[in-house]
């Protein structure tokens, strides 16, 4: 399935798209458009984009509503996306020690790699022992 999001990742995107690949769709290409362009012409699911159905909402992060659209049910999951939320959301609570640190680490891959499908391949890297650590943690 093709997976549409904007170009110039950042957290939430590079999370989502891990979140995606690893479990929701393990074939998922992802197909990158400018901020702005129309995604409802194109063959696909759109993600962290105003208006698609998978974004932001209530506040939350679209990490966030992907995991309860699709009923993921995973307690390191679950605190991922309360990093990650912390990290690209507004919000008066006190954010998890990791968020910042995550959110710098992903504004640099996103800075360092101008091809974002290359972005998000890092990005996976990142997340993927982000998981294995915090479930560890558990």
């Amino acid at each position: 399935m093709k997976w549409i999001t904007w170009e110039n990742v950042g957290i939430d995107r590079m999370a989502s798209a891990w979140l995606i690949r690893k479990h929701i769709d393990q074939e998922a290409v992802f197909v990158f458009i400018k901020k702005g362009a129309d995604y409802k012409s194109l063959e696909g699911i759109a993600f962290d984009i105003p208006g698609a159905a998978l974004s932001h909402k209530r506040g939350k992060c679209t990490f966030c509503t992907i995991v309860k659209e699709y009923a993921i049910n995973d307690k390191t999951i679950d605190q991922m996306a309360e990093i990650i939320n912390a990290a690209d959301t507004i919000n008066d609570l006190l954010p998890p020690p990791e968020a910042a640190g995550i959110d710098l680490v992903c504004r640099g891959i996103s800075k360092s790699f101008k091809d974002d499908l290359k972005a998000i391949e890092t990005g996976f890297v990142i997340f993927e022992a982000v998981y294995t650590q915090l479930k560890e943690n558990l």
